[in-house]
């Protein structure tokens, strides 16, 4: 089972709420304790004036006979606190004021304390009430006890309260503290959310991305080495594109000397002999799979060494479908344009939109056994062209690496005489872009065998200049 970690953020806001908590509890703890003491304190100080009070003046009053009615009468003549229990318990005989404060509700060991001859107080409970008990043994009188029973529920109830007020502002305490918290972290987050950014954007391909180093001086350090690294990146990437394009440019002699000597001997191809004739034409495929290996890469590094501009102009995007299928010789392939796209106007440059056209009719060809159909239709503020071929189809798994460079998915293992060399698509995504579009490829809509290969590009409803 997989164990749930928090985010950076949402530890930061637990251990905040968590701090609260724990600084709540404590102040809390503190409150109650001192606030028990306080008012316990001074329960205590006004029940021994009223209490001794009493004992002196039972033991004044007490004759040393034990007559009920005098005992009685005595405890009658008491000052007595509202809800005050009192009992004189006279050689073990319990005397109450009202019968109900009995000497078995005495603790043992408040009782075994005042018989050894100490006053001695203890607080408990009687019929669940809180009390505290205050026992006084008579000076002159062996065995004579004054017993006084003082009821604490007011202090208790006082306590429940600062107890619920002390709980309700801890947890508010708490929410204030997670909200402290998440505001904290995002502050403190917000360098490497920029630097997360600053990632996405290089490996989206804005290689000139780079962070201020001078926006937070703790993290100066790390700025300045993600702008060193971005940097270095920007560097290689560049020196690798420069390299491929340079190399691309001097293979362009030999391969023009290499095409002009094939195109005489192709010339004397009817006098050679038949092992001659096919070396012939192995060599001339190779050659031609070779120009457009060394064309597709002096493309391609222009997109790399950002070089690559867009000499874009307004067009009728089915017009101009219509008419680079026909340069891609692809005459009997149906091309279905819905009524809605009809009119819809693009702004792009011909050569790279006719170039996207041409590789995916290619690509069709050579790994899905030729396309079947191209749909052209509006969606909102696009319009998309789709190329269906009849082919197995492309794997989930490979419907985004197969727009890598060289990857040929799996198609690309079944390698034939005529297979490309693996940059068509990878051309096909980097003109899209360029435009301001996107390309990928699915399953055929109607449930058929095949690939759906789809460009979408923006509609310009308001075009600046003449249609192309």
């Amino acid at each position: 089972m997989k164990r749930l970690r928090l985010g950076l953020r949402s530890r930061i806001t637990v251990a905040f709420a968590i701090g609260g908590l724990i600084i709540t509890a404590l102040l809390a703890t503190i409150t109650l304790t001192t606030t028990q003491q306080v008012l316990l304190g001074d329960r205590d100080e006004l029940a021994e004036v009223l209490i001794f009070s009493n004992a002196s003046r039972a033991q004044r009053l007490l004759t040393g006979e034990n007559d009920p009615g005098a005992i009685a009468n005595l405890l009658e003549g008491l000052n007595s606190a509202a809800g005050s229990r009192q009992l004189l318990s006279v050689d073990g005989a319990p005397f109450s004021r009202d019968g109900q404060f009995v000497l078995e509700q005495v603790p043992v060991a408040l009782r075994t304390r005042t018989l050894e001859g100490s006053a001695a107080r203890l607080r408990t409970s009687i019929d669940d009430e809180p009390v505290i008990i205050y026992g006084i043994p008579l000076q002159g009188f062996d065995n004579v006890i004054y017993y006084e029973a003082l009821p604490l529920d007011e202090v208790e109830n006082t306590l429940s309260t600062l107890r619920l007020v002390l709980l309700g502002g801890g947890l508010v305490v708490a929410a204030l503290a997670a909200l402290a918290g998440r505001a904290v972290a995002t502050r403190a987050l917000s360098p490497l959310r920029d630097v997360s950014n600053a990632a996405e954007a290089i490996a989206s391909g804005r290689l000139d991305t780079r962070l201020d180093p001078e926006g937070d001086e703790d993290l100066e350090s790390l700025l300045a080495s993600f702008n060193e690294m971005a940097g270095g990146l920007e560097e290689r990437i560049q020196r690798d594109a420069r390299f491929a394009s340079e190399v691309s440019h001097e293979l362009r002699s030999p391969l023009m000397t290499l095409t002009a000597s094939v195109e005489v001997l192709e010339n004397a191809k009817h006098e050679m002999p038949e092992r001659s004739q096919t070396a012939l034409d192995l060599l001339s495929s190779d050659i031609t799979r070779f120009r457009t290996l060394v064309e597709d890469l002096l493309e391609i590094s222009r997109f790399d060494v950002g070089t690559a501009s867009l000499q874009a102009d307004p067009l009728l995007y089915a017009e101009f479908v219509r008419a680079a299928m026909a340069l891609a010789s692809a005459d009997d392939i149906e091309i279905v344009v819905e009524p809605d796209a009809e009119d819809v106007i693009v702004v792009a440059e011909k050569r790279r939109l006719a170039r996207v056209v041409a590789n995916l009719i290619d690509n069709a060809a050579k790994y899905g056994g030729g396309a079947t159909r191209v749909h052209v239709s509006r969606t909102g503020e696009s319009v998309m062209m789709a190329v269906e071929d009849n082919g197995p189809g492309v794997p989930v798994d490979e419907r985004f690496v197969i727009f890598d460079r060289f990857s040929r998915g799996g198609a690309g293992g079944r390698r034939g005489y005529d297979t490309g060399v693996g940059l068509g698509l990878s051309l096909v995504a980097e003109h899209v872009n360029l435009h301001g579009g996107r390309v990928w490829v699915e399953d055929r809509l109607d449930g058929e065998p095949g690939a759906r290969f789809v460009v979408e590009l923006p509609i310009d409803d308001e075009p600046a200049g003449e249609f192309a």
